[in-house]
């Protein structure tokens, strides 16, 4: 797989980004647990591998586990590798609505510690739905706090990461973030991102895709996974995906191949967070990624990928 510019940052990463949410371990959420031992293992298996951008989160795990065990991984490296990006976002406290540019200030300097980096790549102002504009752009508020951390040369480069569509656009308006994340808006399901992608083309602004498996439905079929993006799908949504599975059974290509492409093969796509959480998911996703699908099939597929509603906004 071929690496692409990352907007106009001057970074170079992989199609397909490594998610570690699940490498905090959050037996609530995903219905299992990971332990240190498996999630450093993970990460060193994807600093040998094909991948070389990696995604976290100050709130990912219990009181940062997960940057803390990406941390041990890349000390164990020696610090980051040549050419690999480590992206973060800042968050509130779990539990409260504190997004205030101190706040903002004390989650980069405890993204730094548990990382052991002297400076972050790039750092996401993750899911700014928390707050309304008007206080996420307001003086002394989370986005001036971010610019002033950037200016100061703490973090290289902005993002944001949300889900509202039009929420976004504002932000990207603002001309502060380089790259944008959306999550579960542009799938073989949904293609609501679309405005925001092309937005973001215009911009010169990377478009990174989150969820392109739309919390499994895409993988397991949903039959077994009935729910899209947090929530029960809608009946509609449930026929549309089952004739997709048929039509992947017929050509004998995985669901999962189907959807992680429908992103992968869009250049407007810098590049596809999708989430591991044990060393074989890495080799996996690779074969995922490169799957020989046939043109008759993506005739098919796409048709019925274009029938949503775009009911996620």
């Amino acid at each position: 797989m071929e690496n692409r510019a990352l907007g106009r940052t001057g970074l170079s990463v992989s199609p397909v980004c490594v998610g570690t949410s699940a490498l905090g371990s959050h037996p609530t959420q995903y219905g299992y647990e990971v332990s240190t031992d498996t999630a450093v293992a993970t990460i060193r298996k994807v600093m040998e591998g094909p991948f070389n951008f990696v995604d976290t989160s100050n709130e990912y795990g219990h009181g940062g586990d997960s940057e803390r065990r990406i941390g041990q991984a890349l000390a164990e490296a020696g610090g980051v590798p040549e050419g690999f990006v480590v992206a973060t976002k800042v968050d509130p406290i779990v539990g409260t609505r504190d997004f205030s540019g101190d706040r903002v200030r004390r989650s980069v300097e405890e993204s730094l510690q548990r990382l052991g980096l002297d400076r972050l790549q790039l750092v996401y102002f993750h899911d700014p739905e928390k707050i309304t504009f008007e206080e996420g752009t307001a003086a002394g508020g989370p986005l001036e706090a971010l610019i002033e951390l950037r200016d100061q040369g703490v973090i290289e480069h902005l993002g944001v990461a949300g889900g509202p569509i039009d929420l976004e656009l504002k932000y990207l308006a603002t001309d502060a973030f380089d790259v944008v994340i959306s999550h579960n808006r542009y799938t073989l399901v949904d293609q609501t991102a679309e405005p925001l992608i092309q937005d973001a083309a215009s911009r010169g602004v990377a478009f990174v895709n989150a969820a392109p498996f739309g919390g499994g439905m895409l993988v397991k079929g949903p039959d077994t996974v009935p729910n899209y993006c947090y929530g029960p799908a809608s009946q509609a949504i449930i026929e549309r995906v089952r004739k997709m599975q048929k039509l992947c059974e017929m050509y004998s290509v995985p669901l999962a191949a189907a959807a992680l492409q429908f992103s992968t093969r869009d250049h407007r796509v810098a590049s596809t967070i999708v989430g591991m959480s044990e060393p074989g998911r890495v080799d996996q996703t690779a074969r995922l990624a490169e799957w020989d699908i046939p043109a008759e099939l993506w005739s098919q597929l796409l048709p019925l990928a274009a029938a949503g509603t775009g009911e996620l906004g």
